[in-house]
């Protein structure tokens, strides 16, 4: 096996639709720079996802100097949408945390309403170093996140998802394998370790930058998107509720905290501290 390495780095600039797949990237305390700063609710300030809306896989952000996103998606313009001024604010509950967040210009909330085909609005979080505490189960003091799911950072490994791949291929729904790791939509993905090894890992380092992992990552209906088509089937939840099941969650993948800040780069070597 060769020395454990960075393979990928992703980061999405909307939550919930296509992102980017960097050489390098900046590790800033509430996650990746420019990831998950945008996101979209609906009329109550429910964020919006792919869980009840699977054709956000097909749109994508392109995130642009400054902040700002260039939004497309089948059918529509492309849309540049600009970082709304501070001040306005509009409550977002992601999970049960309520955020404050700057709604953008009315034309994004038209655009992406007309490609959901139901009343949405386009926001930005314009202070991620004080808005979103991390659950403080698994927090320390003054750590927060963007509009990621609940942690800063989402670890994977290659290994994991071909030793979970060669799980599904002697199912029943091995048809649908091997899946990509686009289906567990990381921000890190992690080459020559040893397949599930990241269950036991509690602190890592990539390059100079360290982080705490915080916990093991749930995963829900999103996984069974095929993030090229939209189209929905069982797997990896079949699979992953048979082998990989604790407690009450599935689980592919690790939930990092930065440790400390700076640059990532494909190619970092890995290490396991503790």
């Amino acid at each position: 096996m060769s020395n454990p390495a960075l393979h990928s780095i992703h980061f999405y600039p909307l939550k919930a639709v296509g992102g980017h797949a960097p050489r390098e990237a900046v590790v800033e305390p509430w996650g990746l720079a420019g990831d998950r700063r945008w996101v979209l609710v609906d009329g109550d300030g429910q964020v919006v996802t792919q869980r009840p809306h699977p054709q956000l896989a097909l749109a994508a952000a392109e995130l642009l100097p400054g902040g700002g996103i260039r939004m497309s998606a089948p059918g529509l313009d492309p849309l540049t949408v600009a970082v709304p001024p501070s001040g306005k604010t509009l409550t977002v509950d992601i999970w049960k945390d309520l955020v404050e967040a700057e709604p953008a210009a009315e034309e994004a909330h038209a655009w992406f309403s007309a490609y959901l085909d139901t009343d949405v609005r386009l926001v930005h979080l314009g202070e991620p170093a004080t808005r979103r505490p991390i659950d403080p189960a698994y927090a320390e003091d003054g750590e927060t996140v963007s509009f990621a799911d609940g942690y800063p950072l989402l670890l994977t490994t290659l290994s994991s998802l071909d030793a979970l791949n060669s799980l599904i291929a002697q199912g029943d729904h091995s048809d649908e394998g091997p899946l990509p790791m686009n289906r567990f939509r990381p921000n890190v993905v992690v080459d020559g370790t040893a397949p599930w090894a990241e269950d036991d890992w509690t602190r890592v380092a990539i390059g100079d930058v360290t982080f705490r992992v915080a916990k093991m990552c749930g995963r829900c209906v999103v996984t069974t998107t095929d993030q090229r088509t939209a189209e929905r089937g069982k797997e990896p939840l079949r699979t992953l509720a048979h082998h990989r099941r604790f407690g009450d969650q599935l689980v592919f993948g690790q939930n990092l905290v930065p440790e400390t800040t700076g640059s990532i780069r494909i190619g970092d070597p890995f290490t396991v501290i503790g």
